[in-house]
């Protein structure tokens, strides 16, 4: 089964068997979303990536600079280990990992969680390429993708033990919206996927095209 179906069973299983009134609340704060985020100011196909230096599991920064002096990057930025879509998406990625080095890439993975949490969530899901930790969204923000959850949702992770304060170590209360940039060793992103729907994600055949293109060109 590919990620979207995967993605999308799980859609379905939530919608049946969530508390009442929960799908539809989670419906409308995407469409709140998608009218209020400022797409156009994010960091889009043929810009230029901004460089970064983030913490692995491990405490070893990694910078993109660096990562792009060995080839191109595969930098996705997701939620947290805490959302079900992100972990579909991240062992999508890490089954075709082997695919993404052989055609010379390197799979960064991006969330504001804290270290330990980012640790947690490469051990659960048996990752081995790069989970960096982007605490306060410094990174996330330069790359335009930064929003608030409003109340609603706030109170709907409490709610299931999911409070972002005490995950992300932060007040604010802010997530990326999900992104995956393919990025050549010039620093262009030649692949942009942005989607204020976190329930959809780029399938790894994309990815892949991506860097086989790269490596024609």
């Amino acid at each position: 089964m590919g990620l979207e179906q995967q993605l999308a069973a799980f859609k379905a299983e939530f919608a049946r068997t969530a508390p009442a009134g929960r799908p539809a609340l989670y419906e409308a704060k995407i469409e709140e979303l998608r009218a209020s985020f400022a797409l156009e100011a994010a960091t889009g196909t043929g810009d230029a990536a901004p460089d970064f230096a983030l913490p692995d599991v491990q405490g070893n920064s990694v910078s993109l600079s660096t990562v792009l002096r060995q080839g191109p990057a595969v930098v996705t930025f997701y939620r947290g280990g805490w959302c079900p879509y992100c972990n579909l998406q991240l062992r999508a990625y890490q089954a075709v990992l082997p695919e993404i080095t052989a055609l010379g890439g390197r799979l960064l993975a991006i969330s504001p969680q804290l270290p330990d949490r980012s640790l947690s969530t490469a051990e659960a899901n048996a990752l081995t390429f790069d989970v960096l930790s982007d605490v306060s969204n410094r990174v996330a923000r330069r790359f335009g993708l930064v929003y608030s959850l409003p109340e609603e949702l706030r109170q709907a992770l409490r709610s299931n033990n999911k409070a972002l304060p005490g995950i992300n170590g932060d007040e604010s209360w802010e997530l990326p919206v999900p992104a995956t940039y393919v990025i050549a060793p010039d620093r262009r992103a030649a692949l942009a996927y942005i989607d204020v729907d976190y329930r959809q994600r780029l399938e790894p055949d994309a990815v892949l095209a991506a860097l086989k293109s790269l490596r024609s060109a």
